[in-house]
C-alpha cells in the first residue's frame, strides 16, 4: 500500500461542543472520509495536529462521540493512524509530553508523536515534527537540520501564509529551512494553500462564518510519487441564500433554494430586492422547515442590487473583514498586522466558544 489519508484540525468539541457541529462531522466521516479511504484500501491516516478544540479539557458527550463517529473506527477497520501533537492537544504553552491523544487513548491502533521523530511509511521516511514552543525550539530546530526525510508531516507556524481567508500570518517561523524537503505538509492554519513545497492541508469542514465557501476536505499521499490529492468535503455548514423577488414567480423563486441543504446549518439571508414581503415569508417558512441552527437577515439598505456580486459581498461583511477594516483606518503607532493577528485570534476563540 503506497497511500495514506491526511488530515489536520479536526478540532472535536469546537462551538462550545454544539450538537450540530458534532451531527456536521458526523456526516463527513460517515458518508465522506471513512468510505473513501476503505473503498479504497487505504489503512493509515497521518493527523497532523488538534485533534480536539479544547486544550484543558473535553467534554464527556463530545468524547463519546468522538470515540463512536471516528476512533471505533480505527478499531474496526484495522486502520492505523500516526498523530502529531498540535497547539490545542496541550494544556501547556511550554510542554507537548502532557496531550490529548496520550491521556484519552492506549491503542495499538494510534501512535502519538510528542517529540520529532523519523517515521516510515511502505518505504518513505517522513518527518513527523509536532507544535514548536520556547522548550523545543533548539531541539527541533536541530532535528530538521539533522534528519535525512524528504518527507516532513508537522503542525506549523510559519510566516507568510495565509492562516484563513484575507489574513496573513506575519509572525511564525521563517519557511527557508523546510526547503531542504521535496513534500512539507502542515496543519495549524485553517486555510488550504501552497508555496512551492510547502502545503498547509486546511481544516477539514467549515468552523466558522470565516470558512464560508472555502473549500475543506482531506488529503491522499502517495508515498512513491510524493504527491497528495485532495479530497473534497460537499457537505456545508454556512450558507449565504440571496433574496431577489423582481422579474419572478413564487414557484420559480423557491425553487431556487435547496432548503434541505439548511438544516442544522447557519444561513444568512441577503435581501437584494424584496418587492413583495408575503412571499419573503413564505420563502422564510419554507426555510425555517428545515431547522436551520442560525439564520440572520442582511437587508438591502445600500442598494445592493445595483452592485455586482463581488461588490456585494464586500458590502456584506463578516465581523473579521469589519474588525480588519477598522485597523487599517485607525490613527495608531501600534504594529496594525499584529494587530490584525491579535483581533482575528481573538474573534477565532470566540466563534469556537459559540453555543447558539
Amino acid at each position: 500500500m503506497t497511500k495514506a489519508a491526511l488530515i489536520t484540525d479536526t478540532h472535536w468539541g469546537v462551538r462550545g461542543d454544539s450538537k450540530q457541529f458534532i451531527d456536521y462531522f458526523d456526516r463527513f466521516y460517515t458518508n465522506v472520509f471513512f468510505p473513501y479511504i476503505l473503498d479504497n484500501n487505504v489503512d493509515t491516516i497521518f493527523h497532523l495536529g488538534d485533534i480536539v478544540d479544547r486544550r484543558k479539557f473535553i467534554n464527556y458527550v463530545t468524547l463519546n462521540e468522538f470515540k463512536r463517529i471516528f476512533i471505533s473506527r480505527l478499531e474496526e477497520n484495522g486502520i492505523h493512524m500516526h498523530v502529531i501533537v498540535g497547539n490545542h492537544d496541550i494544556p501547556y504553552r511550554n510542554t507537548n509530553e502532557i496531550n490529548a491523544m496520550n491521556e484519552l487513548f492506549r491503542s495499538d491502533n494510534i501512535s502519538t508523536y510528542s517529540t520529532a521523530t523519523d517515521v516510515e511509511f511502505d518505504g518513505c521516511q517522513i518527518a513527523m515534527l509536532p507544535w514548536i514552543h520556547n522548550t523545543n525550539h533548539t531541539d527541533s530546530m536541530k532535528f530538521i537540520e539533522e534528519t535525512k526525510s524528504q518527507v516532513l508531516f508537522g503542525h506549523l507556524e510559519l510566516a507568510g501564509f495565509t492562516m484563513h481567508k484575507g489574513m496573513e500570518s506575519k509572525d511564525g517561523m521563517d519557511p527557508q529551512p523546510f526547503n531542504k524537503f521535496d513534500l512539507v505538509c502542515s496543519g495549524h492554519f485553517h486555510h488550504k494553500s501552497s508555496n512551492n513545497n510547502i502545503h498547509y492541508l486546511g481544516c477539514p469542514y467549515e468552523l466558522t462564518w470565516n470558512d464560508f465557501n472555502d473549500g475543506r476536505g482531506f488529503h491522499i499521499f502517495d508515498s512513491e510519487t510524493r504527491e497528495i490529492e485532495f479530497i473534497r468535503n460537499p457537505y456545508r455548514m454556512f450558507h449565504k441564500v440571496w433574496y431577489d423577488d423582481t422579474e419572478t414567480t413564487l414557484e420559480n423563486l423557491l425553487d431556487k433554494y435547496d432548503f434541505s441543504a439548511y438544516t442544522d446549518s447557519y444561513v444568512k439571508v441577503i435581501v437584494q430586492s424584496k418587492t413583495n414581503p408575503y412571499w419573503f415569508d413564505i420563502m422564510m417558512d419554507n426555510l425555517y422547515k428545515e431547522n436551520p441552527a442560525n439564520v440572520s437577515i442582511v437587508e438591502d439598505n445600500k442598494h445592493m442590487d445595483s452592485l455586482g456580486d463581488d461588490e456585494i459581498v464586500s458590502e456584506v461583511e463578516d465581523t473579521l473583514t469589519t474588525l480588519h477594516n477598522y485597523v487599517e483606518t485607525m490613527n495608531t503607532d501600534i504594529d496594525k498586522d499584529k494587530l490584525n493577528q491579535l483581533f482575528s485570534n481573538l474573534y477565532i476563540e470566540a466563534q469556537n466558544m459559540d453555543v447558539a
